[in-house]
């Protein structure tokens, strides 16, 4: 065990297993030899046990029907994948700010824009205000045609251009410490080829939906895979349509996943069943406002997946909507007043939990037996 470990166990255990190297030669009789063996067995559990007790922490921050997901990996690195609205008296920043707070950061490593509609950028300039950001991720610029991106990227690329910025492909990985981290979507464009655990024909791609893009850049969306281990959770941005479609059809392109954060807030053009098929999640998280996304078509699907729960960051008041239990829901108000998480913690086996910060309750899931082999993705330098 390196010194580094011994000094991060218990005292007691520390001056155990001190005491016993000070002994005496002729103390060393058969009973303290025995005793000091067993503390020494006991010490090397204790270190396994903390080494593999590490965990990667995602916070799920309510920004009213935008999106702000802060993922902490083991390695103490940090990766904040966009930060919800601005203006608004500064309460998305304040969210935020309260997730980094409470996971103990006082820098985030790495800031990822999905795509600069404001639900998803606007935070950014206040946010860069009140912490240091290290490098800016996104696909570049946008298109020109969606007056939302113009407006959202207007007021966000001055920031960045203060900092460390990375424009990411389909196929990339980002150089985080700990976990992985693929790229799975970017600028339009998917995957050339399927993760570990994808590649295969996807029987549940039948009678599909033709959702024609919306004329905005959620088809751009930046999307990403993070694996510790045998838990993989995925996050999609705003993916939406037809391309949202094509990340399962005809071939599934990421194989199963453990979490899944629900594209485009959960509105109608991401209710397709056969991208559930493919993914499987043991637990699929809404981030939904009061009246956005949350789709009644899209409730109804993901009412009819077996062995998956719903969460909610909003209960949602769209007329004919399913919402899930009010237990799994972070927030129950008309989006004027709280601004609950959901706290995600995730183990190299498999194992995750997910705690409503609302009411306390929480959910553990055991890891599945996912068998994963494919291609490596390049990982890009660190800025």
């Amino acid at each position: 065990m390196t010194r580094r470990a011994y000094h991060h166990l218990p005292a007691t255990t520390y001056w155990l297993r001190a005491a016993a190297y000070r002994l005496p030669p002729r103390l060393y009789s058969a009973s303290l030899v025995k005793r000091a063996s067993v503390t020494a067995l006991l010490i090397g559990i204790l270190a396994v046990s903390a080494s593999a007790a590490k965990s990667l922490e995602v916070y799920f921050i309510d920004v009213e029907g935008g999106q702000s997901t802060l993922v902490v990996t083991p390695a103490g690195e940090s990766l904040l994948i966009d930060a919800g609205y601005g203006q608004r008296n500064g309460r998305d920043p304040d969210r935020v700010m309260a997730a980094v707070n409470a996971a103990g950061l006082e820098r985030i490593d790495y800031l990822l824009v999905t795509h600069f509609h404001n639900d998803h950028v606007g935070g950014i300039p206040d946010l860069a205000m009140r912490i240091p950001i290290g490098t800016f991720i996104d696909y570049g610029e946008p298109l020109g045609t969606d007056r939302m991106a113009n407006n959202g990227f207007r007021a966000y690329e001055p920031v960045r251009a203060e900092h460390p910025h990375v424009v990411v492909k389909p196929g990339e990985r980002l150089p985080l410490k700990g976990i992985t981290v693929d790229v799975v979507s970017a600028a339009g464009e998917l995957l050339a080829k399927p993760l570990p655990g994808g590649g295969q024909v996807n029987d549940a791609c039948v009678n599909l939906e033709d959702h024609v893009e919306d004329g905005t850049e959620n088809y751009r969306s930046v999307g990403v895979m993070i694996e510790l281990g045998a838990f993989r959770f995925l996050d999609l941005g705003d993916l939406s349509g037809n391309t949202l479609t094509r990340i399962a059809c005809p071939v599934n392109l990421l194989g199963p996943v453990s979490a899944y954060l629900i594209a485009h807030h959960g509105d109608y053009d991401t209710n397709i069943p056969a991208l559930y098929a493919a993914l499987r999640p043991r637990a699929a998280i809404m981030n939904n406002g009061v009246r956005k996304g949350g789709s009644p078509d899209a409730f109804r699907t993901l009412h009819t997946q077996t062995d998956m729960d719903l969460w909610q960051l909003h209960w949602s008041a769209n007329p004919g909507t399913g919402n899930t239990r009010d237990d799994l829901i972070a927030n129950m108000d008309e989006g004027t007043t709280t601004g609950y998480w959901l706290h995600m913690s995730a183990f190299e086996d498999g194992t995750f939990r997910i705690v409503n910060q609302r009411n306390g309750v929480e959910r553990t899931y055991a890891p599945a037996a996912v068998e994963l082999a494919g291609h490596r993705a390049p990982t890009l330098p660190t800025p």
